[in-house]
């Protein structure tokens, strides 16, 4: 196989790691990603560095962790000191495009304090966080003008001022009546779009385009699908492909609710966790995730056989993973954001198609893998320079081309919480100062440092389902010791010097004679 000319990254939205079928799900065929691992590698243990949207993501983008990053929650804007790959990229000759969601929020305050025009090349850029926006279109709301999805839409006989709210997201109920699926007692229906139509579909068919409009330009595309993400709308026939008795069964047990962690009990009491409480809700809302899931899968077929017979999968670095998890009623809760593996482990595919990568195509990896390490493996991939003064992951050829697990391989992940905006803050009369949280996870343990609250401890050999919360047990003190210990260590080895190299650094060291300084002389 030839070596790397064009990278895809694809993302979905919310997508658990075991709701695929290489990774184990009994009931949800995905044939696509599962013959995509087959040529290239599944990582087991790939982690996030937060379990919300915002904030993951620009990990992903940055290499690095949000705490460094700052943008700590979804309506927090990323930096204008930051870089992300698109800027690492420039002048590659390979543009960094966009297709679907990014999540990116504007340092606009930043780009006014500098004089950058908003309208110039420079300023379109820095809003965007150095993506060519070929179709923005994040899908929680109604989308604007980022988007030719509405028009798209109208021009397919969707007649609405507000075809995504009034098509894609509704439903048809028993007595005629079209009904929303942001009430998920309603997903059980198919999506008033048809499936050709819908958001799925769409943004396959905007990848398409870009990639034959390229041709044999070199080019690097990231793909981000706003499914399986809320609304949990499917079209017809993926609505109807799963029962609730082809789902996982949910993980909760009624000792979890007794003297729980304050913040965690605060976040059972959000809508969406009490909505999830119920069975009904999640005999109702999983088969339609599964179904959105399957249809993913689907178009990602379409889209490989195209690259198939255009030639591109050997020349294509292939990235498939998701921001995060969703709860699903596991552990009484709904949407994402805590430390369970439910939510912050996620599925992380890589089909490598150089030569280099032959010895592992088709196994299974164990190695622990995080967000930030995607942004240097791209750069790694098309020999870019990595500015290690600021990116804080791993190249992943040196597990994806075989040998033996690299010496100092980390044998920890870590992620981070602001729940700064959320009604929990509010219930445990927290600031925004203190609204805080960050986990280290071993291949054993789960621990959780919470800002002026309890901390967490989970044994994740003898209690792998996360259903006991060891914070306060004496026998584990020593252990939590341990891991506090670890995530101070991590925290203060953080790159916060980003404005000039390790090898600037190592030139200037001990230098000042050099410059005409002699202080210090007899």
């Amino acid at each position: 196989m030839s070596e790397v000319r064009n990278v895809l990254f694809i993302m979905a939205d919310q997508l658990r790691a075991d709701h695929l079928s290489c990774y184990g799900h009994p009931y949800l065929e995905t044939p696509s990603l599962d013959a995509l691992a087959a040529r290239g590698v599944r990582f087991d243990r790939a982690f996030v560095n937060s379990g919300v949207c915002g904030p993951s993501r620009m990990s992903f983008y940055t290499g690095r962790y949000p705490s460094r990053h700052g943008a700590t929650w979804n309506r927090v804007p990323l930096s204008i000191n930051e870089i992300t790959l698109g800027e690492y990229l420039a002048g590659q000759g390979r543009e960094l495009a966009l297709a679907g969601k990014t999540h990116v929020i504007p340092d606009r305050a930043g780009m006014e304090r500098l004089s950058i025009d908003g309208a110039s090349e420079l300023g379109v850029l820095l809003e965007r966080g150095g993506f060519v926006e070929l179709d923005r279109y994040d899908g929680h709301h109604e989308p604007g003008a980022e988007s030719g999805y509405p028009a798209y839409l109208r021009r397919h006989g969707y007649d609405s001022p507000d075809p995504w709210t009034d098509y894609v997201i509704a439903g048809v109920d028993a007595s005629g009546q079209v009904v929303s699926g942001w009430n998920m007692r309603n997903v059980h229906l198919p999506s008033r779009v048809a499936e050709a139509h819908s958001e799925t579909a769409y943004m396959t068919g905007q990848a398409l385009d870009f990639m034959k409009r390229r041709g044999s330009q070199p080019w690097v595309l990231h793909l981000s699908y706003v499914k399986p993400h809320w609304p949990y709308m499917a079209p017809d026939p993926y609505h109807r492909r799963y029962t609730a008795d082809q789902c996982l069964p949910v993980r909760r047990n009624r000792a979890e609710l007794e003297q729980a962690h304050p913040v965690v009990a605060a976040y059972r009491q959000h809508e969406e966790s009490v909505s999830f409480s119920r069975d009904e809700c999640v005999r109702t809302v999983r088969p339609a995730y599964q179904g959105l899931i399957r249809q993913l899968d689907d178009h990602l077929g379409r889209l490989f056989d195209y690259m198939e017979g255009a030639g591109l999968m050997r020349n294509t670095l292939i990235v498939f993973t998701a921001d995060h998890g969703d709860f699903l009623g596991d552990h009484w809760l709904g949407e994402k954001e805590l430390f369970y593996d439910t939510v912050q482990r996620v599925p992380f595919i890589v089909m490598d198609p150089s030569a280099a990568a032959d010895a592992t195509r088709g196994r299974a990896l164990d190695d622990m893998v995080e967000s930030v390490d995607l942004a240097p493996t791209v750069l790694r991939a098309l020999d870019v320079p990595r500015p290690w003064h600021r990116l804080e992951g791993r190249e992943l050829q040196d597990l994806l081309h075989g040998g033996a697990q690299p010496q100092g391989w980390r044998d920890c992940v870590f992620s981070e919480l602001d729940y700064s905006f959320r009604q929990a803050r509010l219930a445990r009369g927290k600031t925004p100062r203190n609204a805080r949280a960050w986990s280290v996870r071993t291949e054993r343990w789960r621990y959780v440092y919470w800002l002026d609250e309890p901390e967490q401890l989970y044994d994740l050999h003898a209690d792998p389902e996360e259903f006991q919360d060891l914070g306060a047990s004496s026998a584990h003190a020593g252990v939590r010791d341990e891991l506090r210990h670890r995530l101070l260590e991590w925290m203060l080895r953080g790159r916060v010097r980003t404005t000039i190299s390790d090898e600037a650094v190592a030139r200037g060291t001990n230098a000042h004679k050099r410059a005409g300084v002699f202080f210090g002389q007899w």
